[in-house]
């Protein structure tokens, strides 16, 4: 029979999904796929029920319905401190993982170079080996992940055409300040490049750090597709809603892509989530306390337990340090902890260009009871050395 695209020997299946299905198997506490444990606002499941009997369950307009784009350019104008055009710079995506892969085949052909600064969610290198372009991977600074410009200018300088920056970062915690933004912004106007930011984690930043949206900084909303979504602000991963925000001349190529990939995000949950993007502030201000003490917790207990970690400032992920165990592999660490321990994280190097990052990306949008059971485990798993 006739080969298949040799696309595929490079493509390999998410490594996040992998450690789900082994610590299923294993019946362990998955600390490796990032959903919260916990409901969404029992206002929006509310609303989803009353949905139920309403005539919402066919097609919707490919770029998502009037009401709910309103609702995004409302939000992304309050953040980018400009007017957002909700018909023709806001498209309603199957959550951010299409919204992204939608804005690279809009963005890029075949060869381009794609900056991706390290660590960085896996999704993005396998992003590029569908889009047949070439990652350029940007270390951050291994110290602290704070931005090393000199690292992006010669990225830029060897061709990068689209640059992404995902902020908070995903799996570091990383949030990027208004200097490093504007350092950023700086370069890539210079040298001619567009920006795909990958904000899901907005709403969840820890004091003193803050999220500011990159397409607000002075010239950027031109060259910049905004990537969001609403998993895990609300707790709804599995409804998978996300969106694009730019510039029409960049929206409608993407809108393209997401039409014969998708066709349009479900009817009835768009309309559901409408609720939701109605909270005023203080549901945000009760999200980043929740958050705030469940990492404290969780760093807390790692500190206690004599592990050491990074500090995150945003998202709800840790970096254990495993370099002390011994293990030559992360994965081989990983499946070992699940088995052993019952314990479920990601192995670093799907998030690291280095093959052997020696860390373990664990997620803590978990209940204090699971979490305390979690740091009991770990305990005995550094008394057992």
């Amino acid at each position: 029979m006739r080969p298949l695209n040799k696309r595929n020997e490079k493509l390999k299946s998410s490594m996040i999904r992998e450690m789900t299905i082994l610590s299923n198997q294993y019946d362990a506490i998955n600390l490796a796929q990032g959903f919260p444990e916990f409901a969404p606002p029992s206002s929006l499941t509310d609303r989803l029920k009353e949905l139920a009997d309403q005539p919402v369950h066919q097609y919707t307009p490919n770029w998502g319905i009037d009401s709910l784009r309103e609702e995004v350019a409302k939000k992304e104008g309050k953040k980018q401190k400009r007017s957002i055009d909700p018909y023709n710079e806001v498209i309603i995506t199957l959550g951010s993982t299409e919204a992204m892969i939608s804005s690279m085949m809009a963005l890029l052909e075949r060869g381009d170079k794609v900056g991706i600064f390290s660590p960085y969610y896996n999704s993005y290198e396998a992003n590029t080996i569908i889009t047949e372009t070439e990652a350029v991977f940007i270390e951050l600074d291994p110290s602290d992940f704070s931005l090393d410009a000199e690292r992006l200018e010669q990225a830029l300088k060897s061709g990068v055409k689209v640059l992404i920056l995902c902020n908070p970062n995903n799996p570091c915690g990383k949030v990027f300040t208004l200097e490093e933004l504007k350092q950023i912004a700086g370069l890539v106007e210079k040298y001619d490049a567009y920006v795909i930011t990958d904000e899901v984690y907005e709403h969840i930043v820890f004091e003193p750090f803050c999220h500011l949206g990159f397409a607000g900084l002075p010239g950027m909303f031109e060259r910049t597709i905004t990537c969001s979504s609403f998993s895990k602000t609300y707790s709804i991963t599995g409804w998978r809603l996300g969106y694009v925000c730019g510039p029409l001349r960049l929206i409608q190529e993407v809108r393209k892509y997401h039409d014969f990939f998708t066709v349009c995000a479900p009817g009835p949950l768009q309309e559901a989530a409408l609720t939701a993007l109605r909270y005023n502030d203080d549901y945000y201000e009760e999200l980043r306390k929740l958050y705030t003490q469940k990492k404290e917790a969780f760093v807390q207990g790692l500190d206690r337990a004599g592990i050491r970690h990074n500090d995150p400032q945003g998202t709800y992920f840790v970096l254990a340090d495993i370099s002390e165990f011994g293990y030559d592999s992360d994965f081989a660490f990983a499946k070992y902890l699940v088995k052993e321990y019952g314990v479920a994280g990601v192995p670093g190097s799907c998030f690291f260009e280095n093959p052997n990052s020696g860390y373990i990306r664990f997620h803590f949008a978990k209940e204090d009871d699971t979490m305390r059971e979690v740091i009991e485990r770990l305990t005995r798993l550094k008394q057992s050395r």
